[in-house]
């Protein structure tokens, strides 16, 4: 995916809090590890050299020196929020939300470390904590970048609210309003997009915009849009190093004497006589979000299952055998009850029924599970319009969620909302497609 898609001048369609990153990192495999790099007696020289390092794009040189001022300062939190950056830079996401777990653990109101660690729990498939990780620090992360990271995150909807009261207060700005016409792209909504877009844009370049957004809607892993928004590529990570972690074993008089530090095998418990200033590590809110070092973040996917909505009594005709759903092709499901959930993956939102039904065949098309839940629409109206949103639903929210992002991973466009006054499909009702049923 292009990593220019979302320059706008000497803007991103996302930053980072002041902490912009952009390198083309190769594979990672020679990025520098604390497990043996010898620990350095001056901190801040490192820290100076790996600020200096991402300032020309050297993400390998920039991570082996923030490494060093870690190890040197575990409990500094302005090191570890470097670290993190230089990792962001690397493409080495698993890592990066480790470290900026840690900086938030060790600053609490650091907007930086809480706006990057979501980002990196999106980039790590872990959606729910993201979304939980922007809520938990709204007060500090500017609304205009909390837009963008809860569409990324599976929300649109939330972020397309959040950016439209920015857009309409005095504090709007190219930023905001590229990012909601992102945001609108990303829940379906091109025609508003373009709308948004055009503010500041002339219309060839609003063309070329979202000819980019529509490939950028469509990415092919967890990733991906993140990546491209940091114009990085994805390395391969296997953690941020054991003896970094936040409650390694690591004697400071070592990294006086600058010996090397040698990754442990494994975590040693702390002694139980520890002097009342460092305290035994509790669950709280900010560490929910940290990862163990011992273990890398994975995507994470729920059982599959497969249903089909039940046919109100209303639209059973007497006299009529049991049928098959007809999609393009032929897909035999027993019906069960209809869901309770209130939960609903919204596919798209488009002009007429006839449009939305092309989409459904498509979507089903390309994801074939989608066939058994059946089609839900809501008519809306927005800016003087009306559209006809495209959903499945009736889940609870970890369902939706795992629907979504398995529809995503193969390439569709989706995202997850509350339930909108969607029902049966209106081509569905009038008998254009068969629902199946015993």
């Amino acid at each position: 995916m292009n990593s220019r898609l979302l320059v706008i001048g000497s803007l991103s369609a996302l930053m980072l809090g002041g902490s912009v990153v952009g390198c083309t990192a190769g594979s990672g495999g020679g990025i520098a590890s604390a497990g043996s790099t010898k620990v350095r007696a001056n901190p801040s020289s490192d820290a100076a050299k790996a600020t200096k390092a991402l300032a020309r794009r050297d993400a390998l040189g920039a991570v082996g020196f923030a490494e060093s001022a870690v190890a040197a300062a575990p409990r500094d939190a302005g090191y570890r929020l470097l670290l993190g950056q230089s990792y962001l830079q690397a493409g080495r996401f698993a890592s990066a939300r480790t470290t900026f777990a840690d900086a938030l653990q060790l600053n609490p109101g650091d907007a930086k470390a809480a706006l990057n660690l979501a980002l990196s729990q999106i980039a790590t498939g872990d959606w729910g904590a993201a979304r939980d990780t922007l809520t938990r620090n709204a007060a500090v992360i500017p609304a205009a970048d909390r837009g963008l990271a809860f569409a990324l995150a599976g929300d649109p909807a939330s972020g397309a609210t959040l950016l439209t009261r920015v857009v309409r207060s005095p504090e709007t700005s190219v930023k905001a309003r590229q990012n909601l016409a992102l945001v609108l792209a990303m829940g379906g909504q091109w025609a508003g997009a373009r709308v948004v877009a055009s503010a500041d844009m002339s219309p060839a370049d609003v063309d070329a915009r979202l000819a980019q957004w529509a490939e950028f809607v469509q990415p092919r892993g967890a990733s991906d849009q993140v990546a491209s928004l940091l114009g990085v590529r994805v390395s391969d990570d296997t953690g941020q190093p054991v003896a970094l972690a936040l409650n390694a074993p690591v004697q400071i008089a070592q990294a006086v004497q600058g010996v090397d530090v040698v990754k442990a095998p494994a975590l040693v418990a702390a002694p139980a006589a520890a002097p009342p200033s460092e305290p035994a590590l509790v669950p709280i809110a900010v560490a929910a979000a940290v990862v163990a070092p011992s273990q890398h973040p994975t995507i994470q996917f729920g059982p599959r299952s497969e249903v089909v909505q039940a046919i109100p009594t209303s639209l059973i005709r007497p006299g009529y055998s049991p049928t098959k759903v007809v999609l393009g092709r032929e897909l035999a499901s027993a019906a069960t009850p209809a869901r309770s959930g209130t939960w609903f993956v919204q596919i798209g939102a488009f002009d007429s029924p006839g449009v939305a039904r092309d989409a459904w065949g498509r979507a089903t098309r390309r994801m074939p599970a989608l066939a058994a839940h059946g089609p839900s629409s809501a008519t809306i109206r927005a800016r003087g319009s009306q559209f006809y949103r495209l959903s499945v639903g009736g889940f609870a929210r970890d369902e939706a969620d795992d629907l979504c992002r398995r529809y995503r991973n193969i390439g569709g466009t989706c995202f997850v909302r509350s339930a909108a006054g969607d029902q049966m499909a209106q081509w569905v009702r009038s008998g254009g497609i068969q629902l199946a049923s015993r």
